[in-house]
């Protein structure tokens, strides 16, 4: 069966921190459990990159909105990269091919009836991109709180009013569209209370995909962003869908956007004639010091120091195990690290080593299946407990899941106790050794059945597990159908024990965890050009037109370019984006210059290339390295820079005209 799933794509007026990677970890964990149910299983993630909020953003850091997207979309997507999300499609509404899909479904709705132009005059909330059609001049925003603006503006609207009846019968007719239950309440109330019909364009914002029907206007936001779900599927194009993934079967979401999608989103699709998604789930906050986490209160955490310090494993485990997906859910650097201790290393690594340590020992190094009378009940423990987590991890109670997981672990490392393996390896008696062989298989066999288990959860830990117990197939082409009890074959080999999770010390890891998240937070204000770390390039090229303010030619004449050649290049430590250039500009001495150009040229590649450089600037440190100067360059279709060069032979040191 086909199963198409899809994160929210996340606005780029932030870098990705611990509420992103929560929704984006349990994605990926329900497409690898629906992989392990034989499912087809698709998921698309991306970004938001059109609206107010950004535009500010850029010229508050001196760049053009696309620059500015392309960095933290840019950071996005190494996120999820490195820390193995196994996305199928990531999706940018600054991508030509969501410009197309967007003025596709507009159309569809367009010809239905649906869209008529009018004019708006009122409250408009740029945190939430919300129209706040009953709110008097600076009223809060009921979303986010804040302060409204006033706009008035002609606008494209869309008749929102006439689908109220249509969308509570859609809700009667599917009690679970939208999940869980509290969430569905809201909107069942948000919507009996009567809807109004809402803009969706917007004439005083240039940040946006224009609507071809009406020069100066751009889609308004929310009907840009929601119809990303279509994007990843080339509707808009003749190949639409071609893997028939539409309708999807699940939108996660934050709760705080759960209208746009339970609302606006299905409201949209009725009137384009389109099926609707299968399930609206909307999980709850982080809450961290005991705030919901958010940039304002600078209680925001990230997921790159906790993968440093104990691994992503430790995080998707603790995240799962954790909260009540659904609900809002306490996060501390205390629990992480207590039941990363309490779970994993004392709990499934600690059962994982001593078995393996047992059987080397006692057994050769190879499993001996017991007599079926030596078994005992584990046989049904163990394929009771298969049946109750696939049937808590299909309805995502992932806390419960790993709940009987650790059940099972508990009976078997309590049973080991009970049988102490050491002392009847000192009894040579037939019946000791039956004994003590069927104590190892018991406790290797349980071990291989949770690994499988653990896969959508903590899926590199569990293929280490899997491996270690000798197993040849791949886990991640392991079917949920095939796991029984009694399948680890006997002579197989198992590996030596290996500290899978080595305990940590509360302490020093709650410290480092600090001391790292200073570095990320230091790396991500400079990627968003909120440190005097940024180099903005001298042009957007994907930009048709430049929101810079005119200059006179005596301003201009006051920059110095010069030719230069690099003499040297190194990455710049701790730094991603950064090279270390020693150009020569026709000086006594080369000038050292920090470029942020890493993403695009290897440092060998660079030495030798002659460059232009900007000369009298004024010194200033980047990573505690002097830069002397700038490297000019553009922006690609790609979002990397792209170096200023020279078709005929330029001497170095001479200045540009």
């Amino acid at each position: 069966m086909k199963y198409y799933l899809t994160t929210p794509i996340y606005y780029v007026n932030a870098t990705p921190h611990i509420g992103h990677t929560y929704t984006t970890l349990v994605a990926d964990t329900i497409k690898r459990f629906r992989r392990m149910m034989g499912d087809e299983a698709y998921l698309s993630t991306g970004t938001d990159e059109h609206g107010q909020n950004v535009e500010r953003a850029a010229r508050k850091a001196g760049w053009q909105p696309k620059y500015y997207a392309d960095r933290v979309s840019g950071a996005f997507r190494r996120e999820w990269d490195d820390l193995g999300v196994d996305y199928d499609d990531y999706v940018r509404t600054t991508e030509p091919r969501h410009a197309r899909t967007v003025q596709w479904l507009f159309d569809r709705c367009k010809q239905n009836g649906a869209i008529y132009k009018g004019s708006y005059s009122g409250q408009y909330c740029f945190n939430c991109e919300l129209y706040v059609t009953d709110a008097e001049p600076g009223d809060p925003c009921p979303d986010c709180g804040r302060a409204t603006e006033t706009v008035t503006e002609e606008n494209y609207f869309f008749k929102l009013s006439g689908y109220e009846d249509k969308l509570l019968k859609f809700y009667e007719d599917n009690p679970g569209f939208i999940r869980p239950e509290t969430r569905r309440n809201e909107v069942l109330s948000f919507v009996r209370g009567g809807l109004k019909d809402i803009s969706i364009s917007r004439s005083n914002l240039k940040w946006g995909i224009p609507l071809p029907e009406e020069e100066g206007h751009v889609f308004y936001v929310w009907f840009d962003a929601l119809a990303n779900y279509l994007t990843v599927l080339g509707y808009g194009t003749e190949d639409a869908d071609p893997h028939q993934l539409w309708p999807a079967d699940l939108h996660l979401v934050g709760k705080e956007i759960v209208r746009f999608h339970a609302v606006y989103w299905p409201a949209f699709l009725m009137a384009a004639d389109l099926p609707l998604p299968k399930c609206i789930y909307a999980h709850g906050w982080l809450i961290f010091q005991e705030q919901k986490m958010s940039k304002s209160k600078g209680n925001i955490v990230r997921a790159k120091p906790i993968d440093q310090v104990m691994g992503i494993e430790a995080l998707r485990y603790y995240l799962l195990r954790e909260i009540v997906f659904g609900q809002d859910g306490n996060f501390s650097y205390e629990g992480l690290v207590g039941r990363y201790n309490s779970d994993l290393a004392n709990g499934l690594g600690n059962l994982v080593s001593r078995t393996l340590t047992m059987i080397h020992r006692y057994l050769g190094g190879a499993i001996v299946k017991p007599e079926a009378a030596f078994e005992g009940d584990w046989a049904n423990l163990a394929n009771d407990t298969i049946a109750r987590v696939e049937k808590l991890f299909t309805k995502f109670e992932f806390s419960r899941g790993l709940e009987a997981i650790w059940a099972l672990l508990g009976a078997v490392d309590k049973y080991i106790v009970e049988q102490k393996p050491w002392e009847l390896a000192k009894n040579d008696t037939p019946e000791a050794r039956r004994k003590l062989e069927a104590t190892l298989y018991n406790s290797a066999e349980v071990l291989r059945i949770a690994a499988a288990l653990l896969y959508p959860v903590t899926p590199k830990a569990a293929a280490d597990i899997w491996r270690l117990l000798g197993q040849a197939a791949l886990l991640e082409q392991t079917r949920w159908e095939q796991l029984r009890w009694g399948q680890l074959e006997p002579g197989t080999r198992v590996g030596e024990a290996v500290a899978l999770f080595p305990r940590l010390d509360v302490g020093e890891s709650i410290e480092k965890l600090a001391q790292l998240e200073e570095i990320v937070l230091k790396e991500q204000a400079e990627i968003m050009g909120k440190e005097e770390a940024k180099e903005p390039p001298a042009v957007d090229g994907a930009q048709p037109q430049s929101d810079a303010p005119k200059i006179d030619i005596e301003d201009f004449a006051k920059v110095d370019m010069r030719v230069g050649r690099v003499k040297s290049a190194e990455k710049v430590k701790k730094a991603d984006r950064l090279l270390h250039l020693m150009v020569d500009i026709g000086e006594a001495e080369p000038r050292s210059i920090v470029a942020g150009i890493a993403e695009a040229y290897a440092p060998e590649s660079l030495v030798g290339r002659k460059v232009v450089i900007v000369a009298n600037l004024a010194p200033r440190k980047l990573r505690g390295i002097e830069s002397n100067g700038m490297v000019v360059a553009a922006t690609n279709a790609d979002g990397k820079p792209c170096l200023v060069g020279f078709h005929e032979d330029a001497p170095v040191g001479a200045a540009l005209q």
